[in-house]
């Protein structure tokens, strides 16, 4: 099949590189021009693993072109996909204003009979209003259908290529015979395509998300409470998620989720819920303690040193909002460095991918280190934001060496207690005991 996929964020590029990965012929459109350029040459514009493989195999067979035009893009395109930034309002309501332009702007240009595949993440109704803005200017027959993703960064060709579930929303009987015949190499393996109406699919992704955030959050509750009763999370955590009705994974807790997807979606679903005229209670509760929770460490370092860190140095290990990626969107790690650097603290980051996109955030603020121990180097404390792999078997022979205190402020709670005492560490941790050294 011909497939045009607009707009070339996360994913967008996953889309696109994964469908070519098929046999399909797919051009990508972007209104960013240095980012086609880049796209083009061959260099691509995110960090994901395995990602670059395919999009480099997939760009010498023929098979995956970029443009910045729309008309160009969706020429003889028999699928075209809508995968824009969908970015919160003041509001928290999804932003529609890219998807309904060019929603605008593809009417005229459909020559023969397409199917436009809202990939985006959008409110309830967002297929009925793309469905008006196109009808205004299109003389020819179209469907909108609402086909959202459920891809975690990090492990998104996976995710893509092997789906739990396909969901598509659609009415249409032609365009589920698409929809089906695009989907089928990708569930040969019997995993179900889920069809249903519009309204029912765009839902069904802000409620997985916030489902998948409220399990976050309750366990991070569960934490604090935990540090407050002596009792251990790891174990509570343990008992609980091998109850097969709930499940082990989502249950890790920490300082927070961030993102790009369980922010913006928990916030957009429940203004909907507000619109709607119902008072989503949970939802508020998730928001509100995710928000404290990030900085849920700062309180236990302020009082180590004894409510002074000017000029104290801190190594932050993690940048991104979680391991795998360079996405900073919303990442735990901005608000402990923006507390920290309230206080009067040095701060040396490090990260494996994001410190780039860090950088173009808040500058030269912090010291950018290129590993974790060139951070470390001289530090009063290692604060972990972020579980990349490196940072759960470090060197601590090393790290003893070089920091000025052997002190470690744990978001993600890496470390086995009773090894951290043989090590002879102060060590602060989510929901466990603190170990004194």
């Amino acid at each position: 099949m011909k497939i045009a996929v607009v707009g070339t964020g996360y994913v967008g590029l996953v889309t696109g590189t994964c469908f070519a990965e098929t046999g399909n012929t797919v051009t990508c459109v972007d209104i960013d021009q240095a980012k086609v350029d880049k796209l083009k040459s061959g260099r691509i514009t995110i960090y994901e693993p395995g990602l670059e493989q395919l999009f480099d195999r997939n760009i010498k067979q023929g098979r995956l072109f970029f443009t910045t035009s729309l008309e160009e893009g969706i020429k003889d395109a028999k699928i075209i996909f809508l995968a824009l930034p969908t970015p919160p309002g003041a509001d928290g309501a999804a932003d529609l204003k890219y998807v309904l332009k060019v929603a605008e702007d593809l009417g005229p240009l459909l020559k023969d009979y397409a199917v436009v595949v809202d990939k985006s993440t959008v409110p309830v109704g967002t297929a009925e209003k793309v469905q008006k803005k196109i009808a205004v200017g299109a003389k020819v027959e179209f469907d909108v259908v609402s086909n959202p993703e459920f891809l975690r960064e990090g492990v998104a060709v996976d995710d893509f290529m092997k789906p739990d579930r396909v969901v598509v929303g659609t009415n249409s009987p032609k365009a589920r015979k698409v929809m089906e015949a695009l989907y089928a190499p990708f569930v040969r393996q019997g995993n179900p395509i889920i069809f249903m109406d519009e309204r029912s699919a765009e839902l069904t992704k802000y409620a997985a998300n916030s489902f998948l955030a409220t399990k976050i959050t309750f366990m991070n509750e569960i934490a604090n409470l935990c540090e407050l009763l002596g009792a251990d999370v790891d174990s509570v955590r343990k008992g609980v998620g091998t109850d097969s009705r709930i499940g082990k994974r989502f249950l890790f807790p920490g300082i927070g989720y961030g993102g790009s997807c369980f922010p913006k979606d928990v916030q957009a679903l429940a203004k909907s819920s507000e619109d709607a005229n119902y008072e989503f209670k949970i939802l508020t509760a998730v928001m509100d303690v995710n928000e404290s929770q990030k900085t849920r460490l700062i309180p236990h370092i302020k009082k180590y040193f004894n409510g002074n860190l000017k000029g104290k140095t801190i190594a932050i290990w993690g940048l991104s909002f979680k391991p795998h990626t360079d996405d900073i969107r919303e990442a735990p790690s901005l608000y402990n460095i923006d507390e920290l650097l309230k206080e009067g603290a040095i701060l040396k980051v490090h990260d494996p991918e994001s410190m780039d996109n860090v950088k173009k955030v808040i500058g030269d603020k912090v010291q950018y280190s290129h590993t974790p121990y060139e951070a470390a180097q001289d530090a009063d404390a290692i604060f972990i934001a972020t579980e990349w792999p490196e940072f759960r078997t470090p060197d601590f022979d090393k790290l003893s060496s070089i920091l000025k205190n052997k002190v470690i402020f744990d978001g993600r709670n890496l470390y086995d207690l009773n090894f951290m005492k043989e090590q002879g560490y102060v060590y602060y941790s989510i929901g466990r005991e603190v170990i004194h050294g």
